[in-house]
């Protein structure tokens, strides 16, 4: 494995536990009724501006000369679906059902983008192949190793009752009905697929529009502008919801959710384009870890041996597809490599 690989390696797990911590910081922001619309129009709006003078800089050349109507519709579809929709359905999700299930639906894109992007041909997908059946196996145990975070990570520690803690039974009871809760999960998994569609979406796009800086700027933009039409239809206005120190929150939005998440965006779009839209994916759990791992250093919630057990599965899983990946790339590499005698040097031009 290249230093280049070791370093998007390391800079995905990086980005996981950013992730991590902006959603500590979305806690904040929502408990204070900022509503999650002009969180995300604001940032996405900071997040295209950031990143949009390193786009000019180092990807003018790469803008193409004629924008195809395929490619724009590509574009278009990316910020609708992956920024705007998504959010949409995954609130009406957390409203219906509970965070448990919330927190644990995202963690199944990595297993619907393996079957988008094997079908759509944008991952190598040959069922003889020992590495493909690998990469089938591992997605299967990172996905096994997820759930059992997603589910697990907020067990009581066993000094502490477990009746203290409602059950699904009792948010059953208060007021969600059991329709309700069979939309949301509808809800929930409508938004797992509209991201899982939008991931392989970009690695398409990356391919008529080798920019990533460009695609993320591009798109950042059409999501906020997006986002704020979506609010201004749900709440006739486009409010952060509080008359209280909005300048302060403005500007907190726009140093984290619009610099460090752009910036982290930006790099994982770029590692979609190099490596793919599937290992990318095999990524996003990990953010669960650090979240479980943070709840346990400050706010004292116990990890349970399931718990333990699902971040054990998570990196084997990982480790798998990571190696069924190098394996497969250096046999493609030989595969597709002249022979010897064509590129001898040594060879005498007349015989």
């Amino acid at each position: 494995m290249s230093w280049s690989d070791m370093l998007t390696i390391c800079g995905l797990f990086a980005v996981q536990c950013i992730y991590g911590l902006y959603m500590m910081f979305l806690d904040g922001l929502l408990a204070a009724g900022v509503p999650s619309l002009f969180i995300i129009a604001v940032a996405c709006a900071a997040s295209s501006v950031v990143v949009l003078p390193f786009a000019f800089a180092l990807e003018r050349k790469k803008w193409p000369k004629v924008w195809s109507p395929m490619l724009v519709l590509q574009l278009v579809v990316i910020s609708l679906g992956g920024v705007s929709i998504y959010q949409v359905f995954m609130m009406l999700g957390v409203e219906r059902t509970s965070p448990a299930i919330a927190s644990a639906m995202p963690n199944l894109g990595p297993g619907f983008i393996f079957v988008i992007a094997a079908c759509l041909r944008f991952e190598r997908f040959n069922w003889k192949c020992k590495y493909t059946r690998a990469k089938i196996l591992g997605t299967l145990v990172c996905l096994s190793g997820a759930m059992c975070v997603s589910f697990l990570k907020n067990s009581t520690p066993p000094s502490v009752s477990p009746k203290s803690i409602p059950g699904d039974e009792e948010e059953l009871s208060n007021g969600k009905s059991r329709k309700e809760w069979i939309l949301g999960c509808f809800y929930l998994l409508t938004g797992v697929t509209i991201f899982a569609c939008n991931t392989v979406m970009q690695a398409g796009a990356l391919k008529r529009f080798p920019a990533p800086l460009s695609v993320c700027s591009i798109t950042a933009m059409m999501g906020s502008i997006f986002s704020a039409i979506i609010q201004v239809l749900m709440e006739g206005k486009l409010t952060a919801g509080t008359g209280d120190n909005i300048t302060w929150i403005i500007g907190e939005i726009v140093l984290v959710g619009g610099v460090v998440i752009g910036l982290c965006t930006t790099f994982q779009v770029s590692s979609i384009g190099r490596k793919g839209p599937v290992l990318v994916s095999m990524f996003s759990p990990f953010q669960t870890v650090f979240s479980a791992f943070i709840s346990l250093i400050f706010f004292g919630q116990w990890i349970g041996l399931g718990c333990f057990v699902g971040i054990v599965l998570m990196f084997v899983g990982l480790y798998g597809v990571l190696w069924a990946k190098n394996r497969e790339d250096k046999m493609l590499t030989e595969l597709t490599a002249p022979p010897e005698s064509e590129c001898d040097v040594e060879r005498p031009l007349l015989q």
